[in-house]
C-alpha cells in the first residue's frame, strides 16, 4: 500500500486581498470552535505556565520611521524544473530546424544540455550547420536516426558556448581630446 499523500494546509479564512480575510473575527471565533474550548474550561481559555525567558537587553525603539508604508515582497516558491525532452528526440535523431539562420536545415541531435537546450550539428562539412544550441520548440523530429556512438560530446556544455565578457576601456581626458583633434583635422 502506498503512503498517504499529505495535503497542503489550507486556511479556514481565505484571503480576499492580502491581509483581509473573507470572514470576520467573530465568524472565525465560531468557525474555529473557540466557544467550545472556553466552555470546557469554565469560561476562559486554558493558560499554560510560561517558561522563564532569558534576560533580553532592552532595545531602544527606532528613531526613524519611513514616511510611506514599505510593501513586503511576496514569497516566490517557484522551483525551476529541468526541461523534459520530447519522446521523439533521442541522440542521433535527425531534426529539422524551424527558425533562425538555419531554417529548414536538417541537423543531427547530439545531447540535451543542462539548460534544457539541444546540442545539434549539421555536420558542418555536409550542410554548413555548425555545432549549436537550439530550443526544442524550434525543431521537428524525424523518424531518421544516425549512429553517433563514436562521437564524444562530453566537453560540450553551456559554458562552452558562453561569450567572453570584454571589459570596455574608459577613455581618460587626454584620449578624449586626442580623438576630437583627429576628427577636427
Amino acid at each position: 500500500m502506498a503512503p498517504k499523500q499529505r495535503k497542503a494546509q489550507v486556511s479556514r479564512n481565505p484571503d480576499l486581498i492580502r491581509g483581509i480575510g473573507k470572514y470576520s473575527r467573530s465568524k472565525m471565533y465560531h468557525k474555529r470552535g473557540l466557544w467550545a474550548i472556553k466552555a470546557k474550561n469554565g469560561g476562559s481559555f486554558p493558560c499554560h505556565d510560561k517558561k522563564p525567558a532569558a534576560d533580553v537587553p532592552a532595545v531602544k525603539p527606532a528613531k526613524f520611521y519611513p514616511a510611506d508604508d514599505v510593501k513586503k515582497p511576496l514569497i516566490n516558491k517557484h522551483k525551476p524544473k529541468p526541461t523534459k525532452l520530447r519522446a521523439s528526440i533521442t541522440p542521433g535523431t535527425v531534426l529539422i530546424i524551424l527558425a533562425g539562420r538555419f531554417k529548414g536545415k536538417r541537423v543531427v541531435f547530439l545531447k540535451q544540455l543542462s539548460s534544457g537546450l539541444l546540442l545539434v550539428t549539421g555536420p558542418f562539412k555536409i550542410n554548413g550547420v555548425p555545432l549549436r544550441r537550439v530550443n526544442q520548440s524550434y525543431v521537428i523530429g524525424t523518424s531518421t536516426k544516425v549512429d553517433i556512438s563514436g562521437v564524444n560530446v562530453e566537453k560540450f556544455d553551456d559554458k562552452y558556448f558562453a561569450k567572453e565578457g570584454q571589459k570596455k576601456k574608459k577613455k581618460g581626458e587626454g584620449e578624449f581630446f586626442e580623438a576630437e583633434k583627429e576628427v577636427g583635422v
